[in-house]
């Protein structure tokens, strides 16, 4: 009895409440450094997986680099209907590109854009190049070569030094199909950031290279991209068939947006127009559509960019990426260089342009990061030294061609169409967007 007094008389201890604030924090930190530790192992096997998968080049292995901290980044859209390895593209994915057959195009690269990201955070710059653009071609090929006296169409240095190369080394011996394939096309890629290095005067840090169905998949993964017309457009040619105003396109309409040049007024020159208005959108979409931060987005990206995009080895994707993200929002100006007149070369035509009046405008534009060694010019070579140039076309387009082609728009202007008539439509807001022909 009284054993079983002492045991009900015993107090009750009951749990210290104040520590709990101490353990709820303690399991809050641990939660957030597992969280933290988690999402930086992620981020890393995600680049590790992007920079594994996506082509790389040595074709700027020794290159002169930028000064000051700035980088000069070279994409290149190529006009291939193949993959990387030379294999045709699949019949289903040619019809949506609606660019004819593997066969056509060749390796022509119709898109060059010089972008320039200064070092100290101000605002970009984007100088289109225009696919025609009479220029020494290098390396040098000696006269009477695939390239004449060594000038020819800017655009035609890739595929030139790629059958060249693939020539030689078929010459030594050599029968596979891919090795061929893939020593071609970095000799291309090599030739063609060494002729626009040349013909701009300033140095290339890094480079993009993207085949024809790269626009196709690049659009598709950000789920469109935002363009704006200013009047509606409809071409057989390349599929082009597009109301008036801002709009979102799908892969196969972004494809057909970038290539149309047929019923455009100043023909590939307004076709580069939209390839800048193209690059804006993209910008702008990737910075607003969670791009960064949405995981099922950004796979969607990556997995784009393995199908289609070469860069050169060891650039610091995931560094650029997030300096990419302050691309967007008009914080980017897009320039085409000047074109003095319209000629022929051996029956093609050509753009004739002043190359000394470039070097000096890009480095009017870009500042004192901008000199790079240039070869010489060829003896005697000015903007009228174009072989078999018809004087009659070159003065009757030559009106028109060096101030149309020298427009710049901002990323974030809209445009306002001319009726034509002595009155002004209304304007239409690109919303972020140029608003273009």
């Amino acid at each position: 009895m009284s054993a079983h007094r002492r045991k009900t008389s015993r107090p009750v201890r009951r749990p210290r409440r104040r520590h709990r604030p101490r353990r709820i924090a303690r399991t809050l930190l641990a939660a957030v450094c597992a969280l933290a530790v988690t999402a930086a192992a992620g981020a890393w096997y995600v680049y590790r997986d992007l920079a594994a998968a996506i082509g790389s080049s040595k074709a700027l292995e020794g290159a002169e680099k930028s000064e000051y901290g700035d980088t000069n980044v070279l994409l290149m859209g190529l006009d291939s209907r193949r993959d990387q390895d030379g294999e045709e593209l699949p019949a289903e994915v040619l019809d949506k590109l609606h660019a004819g057959g593997s066969d056509i195009g060749g390796y022509n690269a119709n898109t060059l854009i010089l972008l320039h990201v200064p070092g100290d955070g101000s605002r970009a710059k984007a100088f289109s190049i225009p696919r025609d653009d009479f220029v020494d071609i290098l390396p040098r090929l000696p006269p009477g070569g695939p390239a004449g006296q060594g000038k020819d169409k800017i655009k035609k240095a890739y595929g030139l030094a790629k059958a060249k190369e693939e020539e030689r080394l078929s010459g030594q011996g050599v029968k596979d199909r891919r090795q061929l394939e893939r020593a071609g096309r970095e000799a291309g890629r090599k030739a063609q950031i060494e002729t626009v290095r040349n013909f701009l005067g300033v140095p290339i840090d890094h480079f993009a290279e993207l085949n024809l169905a790269g626009f196709h998949h690049l659009a598709d993964a950000l789920g469109g991209v935002p363009v704006c017309l200013k009047r509606p457009v409809r071409d057989p040619y390349s599929g082009a068939d597009f109301p008036a105003g801002r709009q979102s396109l799908n892969g196969q309409q972004s494809l057909a947006f970038v290539r149309q040049r047929h019923g455009l007024e100043m023909g590939d020159l307004d076709r580069t127009k939209r390839q800048q208005a193209f690059l804006a959108g993209a910008t702008q979409k990737l910075n607003s559509a969670g791009t960064f931060t949405g995981p099922v987005k950004l796979m969607k990206l990556i997995d784009a960019a393995k199908q289609d995009v070469v860069t050169d080895a060891g650039w610091d994707l995931l560094s650029f990426v997030k300096q990419a993200k302050n691309l967007s929002g008009g914080k980017v100006s897009f320039t085409t260089l000047p074109v003095e007149r319209f000629g022929r070369n051996h029956g093609e035509d050509i753009n004739v342009v002043d190359d000394m009046k470039i070097k000096r405008l890009i480095a009017e534009q870009i500042g004192p990061g901008a000199s790079a060694s240039v070869s010489a010019p060829s003896p005697g070579a000015g903007p009228s030294d174009a072989p078999g140039t018809s004087p009659e076309a070159s003065s009757a387009a030559s009106a028109g061609a060096s101030s149309g082609a020298s427009a710049e728009a901002s990323s974030g202007a809209a445009s306002t169409p001319s009726t034509g008539a002595g009155g002004s439509a209304p304007a239409i807001d690109g919303g972020g967007v140029p608003c273009v022909d």
